[in-house]
């Protein structure tokens, strides 16, 4: 539920701290999660609670909330806007962009709008330049946006989408093969999204089972043999050679490894291996 101004200034954050611990245990970074999630940043009371209620210091509750950069301390609007800056998206011309959405939200890179609607970010590159430039509006990937479509896409968010054309060009559906073996991962009988799902084997926990992702990109739907924790780092296998897909890479957001998956028409897709962590790197 996102809250207003008003309320957040008049929350007590008891009972949302208690929820978290109640639901998470000690894990520090799940909860951190819900508490931005409740009010669109992490306040400092909500902090200095936690720290009392895990008998842990404020500093150990700012140190790993300052580590990941998907956390903010200071409220963030209701709608997050952030304009890759990118080498690939500069050249173009994503500084254009940048400078598009200043002048139709009013407000600075790094700046949240009055009504606490929108948040405009930069980001120095989302991992997708073979559709750049790239703007990531609440998750949604846009490719290839142009500055006449910016007053198209502030619009369309505040209506609950938003949309480049007549057409949502979000997400794009991908085949994926294993790079070991390049035995494909896709299953055309199973779907997700209305499209095949991308098949894997996975464990965590001393659990093993198999799972099955969405292959639009953009989409982080899932469908899983076990209920899988969130903030659980779980190993991906390709469920015919059994080769473990490890990444080259951490996850830019999280830090956590990243899974590798070789795309059929060229490139390759990198996506985070913890639960709930939307961070992913394409290359095509």
């Amino acid at each position: 539920m996102y809250l207003s101004k008003g309320q957040i200034e008049h929350e007590s954050y008891d009972s949302i701290v208690d929820e978290c611990i109640e639901k998470h245990g000690e894990f520090l970074i799940a909860i951190l999660q819900d508490i931005q999630k409740r009010y669109n940043y992490i306040p400092e009371d909500a902090m200095r609670k936690l720290a009392k209620k895990l008998g842990i210091t404020l500093r150990d509750v700012y140190g790993v909330a300052s580590f990941y950069k998907a956390f903010s301390f200071t409220p963030k609007g209701k709608h997050v806007v952030t304009t890759c800056t990118g080498t690939a998206c500069h050249v173009r011309g994503s500084s254009k962009i940048v400078d598009a959405f200043s002048n139709e939200l009013g407000i600075k890179p790094g700046e949240t709008t009055k009504d606490l609607m929108f948040t405009h970010e930069t980001a120095a590159c989302l991992g997708c330049c073979a559709i750049g430039p790239v703007v990531v509006v609440d998750g949604d990937y846009l490719p290839k946006v142009k500055t006449t479509a910016i007053r198209k896409i502030i619009d369309g968010t505040k209506r609950g989408a938003a949309i480049l054309e007549e057409e949502d060009q979000r997400i794009f559906p991908i085949q994926v093969v294993c790079p070991q073996c390049n035995h494909s991962l896709m299953k055309p009988e199973h779907l997700v999204d209305n499209y095949p799902c991308i098949h894997v084997t996975i464990s965590f926990k001393r659990k093993h089972g198999w799972l099955r992702l969405s292959s639009l990109y953009g989409s982080f739907n899932i469908e899983s043999e076990h209920d899988i924790p969130v903030d659980t780092e779980v190993n991906f296998f390709c469920p015919h050679c059994h080769a473990e897909l490890v990444g080259s890479s951490t996850c830019p957001e999280c830090s956590a490894p990243m899974i590798l998956m070789l795309v059929t028409n060229g490139g390759n897709i990198q996506i985070c291996s913890r639960r709930g962590c939307k961070g992913h790197i394409l290359d095509i």
